[in-house]
């Protein structure tokens, strides 16, 4: 192994440059949270008010920064209103589980909880490599922080202008480089954490403690808006590097990490109608050893919260702030705060993000199998009773579970004396069917409607139609073992990652979409919009064009999305703020 070049030291003294700040009267969230206490507002009383389902003023956003969304069931919401009621309120809980690992203990005891406790009965695998129960009624709120804390899982910061769960790419086949990386994962998302007691108290009745709080990271008034941090071990982009702030891209050598390369400003979420917001790449600031990690991973979010956009919330993410600022002077920024300079990048490549599914062999002998859970819901369907199954397998198995930021499952950690046992209990509750394709396979959506408040147009129960569909035309031209990188969104706010997508669909309105087409099977570059606000059939009937032209065009190896920029259908975005839009 080489000596890792010893970093510039530099002068650890840091003062804000008004000059960069973003100048005007700022927006009403920046009131909300500089009002709320540290985050714990009126939420205590709103829990004792009997009259609403729901939580109101200020307290309606700040239990985002608490884990949690009010919504309510949009397909009920006009009945209701014809019979005088409020909507049917509720929320959706999304814990913090830094690599997505799960216990067997733990799994079975959200399981019951899903079961016993929430309106769908359902987990959700999410693209933030963690899950969700939906459908949580006001009096079952604090019963299920208890719950989860009792078995050692929170959800604090998974929204809210916070660092949020932070993900880990899934790899248990190198067992010891993804435990190295894993490590850091927790780590730094115990170091951005919130040190407010507001949950505790909340959630959890500890005693409230009369001391003067401060947020030495995040600031009193939190970060402009949400940040997201990822951990990822190339060759496998699985979670999706620039769809994230801040990503530690894991350098190894003979097996050992030994740094990290920092990319910085990616993010997905725009704005339809607004050319000042658009999807962009993170950029690359280079190399770091591992001593200095947790220093650079808070003086990103540092330089972010002094310098993001707080008038302005469409242009409040890090994307905008660098774009602003400049690449080089926000990473001037960081090497000034830390007292380092960054090392030139460490050689890397990324060649795929989807999941690896069925049974590996780990380097450590162990065995792993990765389930396709399509959707990433957790239910228990006629003939398909997926969440029974995997509580089945958790009452038996010795190893744990992995969460993927694609939204499967992985049993991880299997002998190879039970190997057989778990196949059998996974194929009898349709969690194995060899009949899956490749392109259902490399498919997703967000949730959407029913629950979510800001949807325009299905995703999740429209994304199962939807591949059957292309799987049709693949088949039709020839090329059914091949397939796509699909994604469905139901707004622009990036959710699905449908802007990293060689076909993303995202949500005008009912039944309708914009399709975007160029993104390419790595994961590192944005789609460009090629049919706006379109129903199903000009989508079908244009995907059916191009890939019947991409089916006998192509170059050896050449992807859908490669193909479609090289023949001149849509341009390559290079730089988003100026391209994506053009």
């Amino acid at each position: 192994m080489t000596t890792p070049q010893q970093p510039t030291q530099l002068p650890t003294q840091h003062s804000i440059n008004p000059e960069l700040q973003v100048q005007g009267a700022l927006s009403d969230n920046e009131r909300l949270k500089a009002d709320s206490h540290h985050l714990r507002g009126t939420i205590t009383t709103d829990l004792k008010d009997e009259i609403t389902g729901g939580f109101t003023g200020d307290n309606f956003l700040l239990v985002r920064f608490h884990g949690m969304y009010q919504q309510d069931d949009r397909d009920i919401r006009a009945e209701r209103a014809e019979q005088k009621l409020e909507p049917l309120h509720n929320v959706m809980l999304r814990a913090r589980m830094p690599g997505g690992i799960i216990t067997p203990t733990q799994w079975l005891a959200i399981d019951k909880f899903a079961t016993e406790k929430t309106m769908y009965g359902s987990i959700r695998l999410t693209t933030r490599q963690t899950f969700q129960f939906h459908g949580v009624f006001k009096p079952n709120i604090k019963p299920m922080h208890q719950m989860l804390n009792s078995i050692g899982i929170d959800s604090i910061a998974t929204a809210g202008d916070v660092n949020r769960n932070v993900l880990c790419t899934s790899n248990p086949v190198e067992s010891v480089l993804h435990q190295q990386a894993y490590q850091w994962a927790v780590k730094i998302s115990e170091h951005l954490l919130p040190k407010t007691r507001a949950y505790a108290e909340i959630w959890l009745d500890e005693e409230k403690v009369e001391t003067t709080e401060t947020e030495p990271v995040l600031g009193d008034t939190y970060l402009p808006r949400k940040f997201k941090t990822t951990v990822v071990i190339p060759p496998h982009n699985d979670i999706d590097v620039h769809a994230n702030d801040l990503n530690f891209v894991a350098i190894a050598e003979n097996g050992q990490l030994i740094g990290f390369n920092v990319l910085v400003g990616g993010g997905l979420a725009m704005t339809h109608g607004d050319k000042g917001t658009y999807p962009r790449r993170a950029e690359d600031f280079g190399f770091i050893g591992l001593e200095h990690v947790l220093k650079v991973a808070e003086h990103v979010v540092t330089v972010q919260r002094d310098y993001g956009d707080r008038v302005n919330r469409k242009n409040a993410k890090t994307k905008y702030t660098i774009d602003r600022i400049g690449v080089d002077t926000f990473k001037q920024e960081v090497e000034a705060r830390v007292g380092v300079k960054f090392q030139p990048s460490r050689p890397y490549e990324f060649t795929h993000r989807g999941d690896r599914f069925g049974w590996v062999e780990g380097i450590d002998g162990k065995h792993h199998l990765t389930l396709f859970i399509e959707n990433g819901r957790l239910l228990n369907y006629p003939g398909k009773p997926l969440k029974t199954g995997v509580s089945e397998i958790a009452k038996i198995h010795q190893g744990d579970f992995r969460m993927t930021a694609n939204q499967n499952l992985i049993i991880a950690g299997v002998a190879a004396a039970d190997k057989a046992q778990i196949e059998a209990i996974a194929r009898a509750h349709g969690l194995i069917e060899d009949s899956v394709t490749e392109q259902r396979k490399n498919s997703m959506a967000c949730v959407s409607l029913p629950t979510c408040p800001l949807a325009m147009a299905e995703a999740e129960r429209y994304l199962p139609t939807l591949v059957t569909h292309v799987e049709g035309i693949l088949a039709k031209h020839g090329v059914a073992d091949d397939h796509i990188i699909l994604r469905v969104v139901g707004c622009p706010n990036g959710c699905g990652r449908a802007m990293l997508a060689e076909a993303g669909l995202v949500g005008r309105g009912p039944g309708k979409y914009n399709l975007y087409l160029g993104g390419n099977t790595a994961g590192t570059r944005i789609p460009k919009l090629y049919l706006d606000n379109v129903a199903e059939a000009e989508i079908l009937a244009a995907l059916d064009g191009l890939i019947g032209r991409w089916s006998v065009e192509r170059q050896s190896g050449e992807c859908f999305g490669d193909f479609v920029i090289r023949v001149g259908v849509v341009a390559e975005v290079k730089v988003s703020k100026t391209d994506f839009h053009a």
